[in-house]
């Protein structure tokens, strides 16, 4: 799926990356605590998280994320978004929860980065 579909189906406002909009995604992971997101999430996939600070856009440079999708209408600061410019990491905003979010990105063909948590490795 295009990031231009993901706009689409989220109803989302392009914040940074108006020009990457033809990136492929086929991933996603949602979370607002970015030790969860180094943990699980890969590279390229979808980042969706209500956090608006610069350690989002640095955690998804470290982890190669297509892309930041905020939730709930957040917007960032003008330091986040021009740590995003300069990595050049797109960020879109939508007004859905992360709930809605991703469900609406899951019932299109996105899938999430892990499906269980196997607990028995001792990871949490």
């Amino acid at each position: 799926m295009k990031l231009s579909d993901v706009k689409e189906i989220l109803d989302a406002e392009v914040i940074v990356g108006e020009d990457n909009l033809d990136l492929d995604v086929k991933t996603a992971f949602g979370a607002d605590l970015m030790s969860d997101v180094l943990a699980f999430a890969k590279a390229g996939s979808l980042l969706l998280t209500g956090l608006t600070n610069t350690q989002v856009i640095r955690t998804a440079n470290v982890l190669d994320i297509a892309a930041i999708i905020l939730v709930r209408g957040k917007k960032p600061s003008t330091e986040t978004i021009a740590l995003a410019r300069e990595l050049k990491i797109p960020i879109l905003t939508t007004k859905y929860i992360l709930f809605e979010t991703a469900g609406r990105l899951y019932t299109k063909g996105i899938v999430g980065c892990l499906q269980k948590v196997d607990n028995t490795s001792g990871r949490n």
